[in-house]
């Protein structure tokens, strides 16, 4: 301080005011705020920040020493303690408000945004097309007459209509001189009506809680009515009845063939010893399956990194696929979902199944089709030992369904069935126009329609696009599409080279890889008294109950009471066993 000029600094040569000012100047320096003391609340300009949790306890821990209980025997040790615990206390009794701290969810808002989106495939291409007719009593009847003389149906024979002037007929037991008689044929069927509902259930907590957010009750009631055109459109494409006048339960499929060989590029072969393999087969509907068929190997106990090909005897009349199971022994709760592979023609695997699921299994090891068992599970040497096991009793078909479109076109009165057993041909749509040729000379039909699984439509599409050898189609480019960057054609319709009609294709989107009926919607004859080939028949359709609260839910119930029937099976069709290419 000696090189400061004091008088000048406070503006006074009086010493005594110099000195005073000096105290006055180093007690407010020493006050001054530091990493230690924080803001003193004895400078103007400052102001001294609300008491933290940890400022609190030390008052109150100075408070004990100072009042004079820290002297009692043992309360040095309680503060002492206290002082410890506070000092690893400190850092998170003095942190900043973050996003995790002091909860781990943090002061936040929550960004709900209402109501719930209700992404549900729900499409029903059939429901929306087929007529819906009234129906009285507990089945619907009706009479057919399938043939007379000349037609070439119903098993009527010809006759010669010449005559002479002695030409006699006979007319109840007496000779006219009259052309022969005509013959007719005929059949009668009673399509029995079933009942279908389906229900749903809001608990009143339910319903209160969302409030603010989404009506749960009205939720429950779309969902419901959706749910009931979903399945009655499942129903309508492959239920499957046992009642008088429906198809009945699938056979259950032969013993299956399995064959064990090296595996190829693209396979999966065994990893371990497995001393022996069980492999089950059912066959497959809409909603279910039948029983298994097994069959056992040894071939696998002393060898690693091969594969087994499976294959049934015959086809299983109106499968719509066939799943496969495998373990290491033979009860169903020890049989899980295979993975399986589809070789082609030089065993190269050419396609992955839909999961168990394959379209055919009469296709021999070096065949295209064949369906491979890889073995990717977690059990012994790679078989599966996860996922739904097969069915104890057969699930196939059902005293409450009737049979729908698939069932139909591949039942007994079908006009036309075949099982591929192949990919498509390298002559497009040659496998339909097969079909229309079989069914236009057996009853002159003229089909309307065909229904196709997606994978089947884009193969048939590929075989165009494809193959150089189909000098019959071309792909045509308008003069606005010359120049755009669209890649990809579509099938459309194809050609029914026995009729001309040209016959359009749809996706249906429940319907099952492999197979694809084939529809006559109208009769190509006038005066048939059918005005559809095809028809929903209901005493009652759709109603949506409303059941009295007899506890604390609503509770609701849809509620339909019909059939489904086809006047025409013999103007159907179907390909079945089409493989995925």
């Amino acid at each position: 301080m000696s090189n400061v000029n004091l008088s000048s600094a406070f503006n006074t040569d009086d010493p005594t005011e110099i000195r005073d000012r000096l105290e006055t100047l180093k007690g407010a320096l020493d006050g001054a705020p530091t990493t230690q003391t924080g803001w003193s609340p004895d400078l103007p300009g400052f102001r001294a920040p609300e008491p933290t949790a940890a400022d609190h306890l030390t008052k109150a821990i100075e408070a004990i020493d100072a009042s004079g209980l820290g002297k009692a025997a043992g309360s040095g040790d309680v503060a002492a303690s206290l002082r410890g615990q506070l000092q690893s206390m400190q850092a998170d009794l003095v942190k900043d408000l973050t996003l995790t701290s002091p909860l781990s969810t943090g002061y936040v808002a929550y960004d709900l945004e209402a109501p719930a989106k209700l992404l549900v495939p729900r499409p029903t291409p059939l429901r929306n097309m087929l007529p819906r007719v009234k129906g009285i009593g507990t089945a619907r009847r009706y009479k057919r007459i399938t043939g007379f003389t000349g037609s070439g149906t119903g098993g009527v024979g010809n006759v010669r209509p010449g005559v002479t002037d002695s030409t006699s007929t006979a007319f109840a037991g007496v000779n006219y001189v009259r052309g022969p008689k005509i013959g007719y044929a005929g059949d009668e069927a009673a399509v029995p009506y079933l009942q279908f509902s389906l229900s749903d259930s809001v608990p009143w907590s339910a319903q209160f809680a969302g409030q603010g957010f989404q009506d749960i009750r009205q939720l429950s009631q779309t969902a419901l009515l959706y749910s009931s055109m979903l399945m009655e459109e499942r129903l309508l494409l492959g239920g499957r009845g046992t009642a008088s006048g429906f198809a009945g339960a699938l056979a259950a499929p032969g013993t299956p063939t399995i064959t064990v060989r090296n595996a190829n590029t693209g396979e999966v072969g065994n990893s371990a010893n497995i001393a022996s393999l069980v492999v089950s087969v059912t066959a497959v509907t809409t909603f279910g399956e039948t029983v298994v068929a097994q069959a056992t190997t040894t071939g696998m106990s002393a060898a690693t990194g091969k594969v087994v090909d499976v294959s049934i005897a015959a086809n299983v009349a109106g499968a719509q696929g066939y799943k496969v199971y495998c373990g290491v022994t033979a009860g169903v709760a020890a049989q899980f979902p295979a993975a399986l592979t589809i070789a082609g023609a030089t065993n190269t695997v050419q396609a992955t199944a839909f999961g168990n699921q394959v379209s055919n299994l009469t296709i021999l090891t070096t065949v295209a089709g064949c369906a491979t068992i890889n073995f990717t599970g977690a059990g012994t040497g790679g078989v599966p030992n996860a996922g739904t096991n097969p069915p104890a009793a057969a699930t196939d078909s059902s005293a409450l369904d009737y049979d729908g479109i698939v069932t139909i076109c591949t039942g007994a009165n079908s006009g036309y069935n075949r099982a591929l057993g192949t990919v498509f041909s390298a002559n497009p749509g040659d496998e339909y126009n097969q079909a229309f040729a079989s069914l236009y000379d057996s009853v002159k039909a003229d089909p309307d329609l065909i229904l196709l699984n997606g994978n089947d439509r884009k193969q048939l599409s590929d075989q165009i696009k494809l193959n150089s050898n189909t000098s019959a189609y071309r792909i045509t480019l308008t003069q606005s599409e010359a120049h755009d960057a669209t890649i990809g054609a579509v099938v459309n319709g194809i050609q029914n080279e026995v009729t001309g009609k040209l016959v359009d294709l749809h996706v249906h989107p429940w319907l099952a890889q492999g197979i694809s009926p084939i529809l006559s919607l109208e009769l190509p004859i006038p005066d048939t008294e059918v005005s559809s080939c095809f028809s929903v028949v209901n005493v009652q359709d759709y109603m949506s109950v409303q059941w009295p609260v007899t506890q604390f839910a609503y509770e609701a119930s849809t509620y339909w009471f019909g059939t489904f029937l086809c006047y025409a099976p013999a103007w159907q069709g179907c390909l079945t066993n089409i493989i995925k290419k």
